[in-house]
């Protein structure tokens, strides 16, 4: 059985573990905060980041949340994520390194340093300034997400892939943490509402962190 080491609002963990339940690939979860750096854990992986996805009878370890979605997409045929022609691929290969690295650097990250990083580790308070610079990039990510569903029924084309489920991920936090305004952009918050009405959302939808509470709204599908 895979172990997979994560952290509630790790937006990779969450990536990884969507795609593991749209594709039925059994797991257990073990709650891993990165920063104690245990030894345990970074025997499993130098780097001490989450997700680590580890299975002892296999003697299998594998790393980094796109290492482990195209291991996946390689060894299960249920539920292909990156699909298509060769351009198509291209295509959904791009959206979720646009969204692993932009839309995580420019909103997800800096949410989480302020607050949850600074609330549970440093004893901090938060920055101001930085979550409203956060919030107003928060604006640029889905007038783009807006525009991507205007012209495709899905992010990266016509089925549901692996871009649905990056960009899903990293908003998912983002909106836990009170950092997403959805006020005019009606494609994107009903392309999220589809998201999270899979049941493969549910368990994320459910999960609470201890001291850090999501908006009234976070886990309704209709908002």
């Amino acid at each position: 059985m895979w172990t997979l080491f994560q952290f509630p609002l790790c937006p990779f963990s969450r990536k990884v573990r969507l795609l593991l339940s749209e594709k039925g690939v059994g797991y257990e979860l073990t709650r891993e905060n990165p920063w104690e750096a245990r030894d345990e854990f970074l025997d499993l992986n130098p780097a001490c980041r989450t997700p680590v996805l580890h299975d002892d009878e296999r003697g299998l370890t594998l790393r980094d949340s796109r290492a482990i979605c195209e291991y996946f997409e390689e060894t299960v045929d249920k539920s292909p994520m990156i699909n298509g022609t060769s351009a198509q691929r291209a295509e959904i290969r791009r959206l979720v390194a646009l969204f692993d690295e932009n839309l995580y650097g420019d909103i997800v990250a800096p949410l989480l340093h302020e607050r949850m990083k600074k609330r549970l580790i440093l004893r901090q308070p938060p920055d101001a300034r930085v979550l409203r610079e956060a919030m107003k990039l928060a604006h640029t990510h889905l007038y783009y997400i807006d525009w991507l569903i205007d012209n495709r029924p899905w992010l990266a084309g016509s089925q549901m892939s692996l871009a649905d489920i990056a960009a899903a991920a990293q908003l998912s936090v983002a909106d836990y943490l009170g950092g997403i305004d959805w006020t005019g952009h009606e494609q994107a918050q009903g392309w999220y509402s589809v998201l999270k009405s899979r049941p493969s959302f549910r368990p994320l939808l459910s999960e609470r962190m201890e001291v850090i509470q999501p908006p009234e709204h976070y886990a309704k599908v209709d908002a």
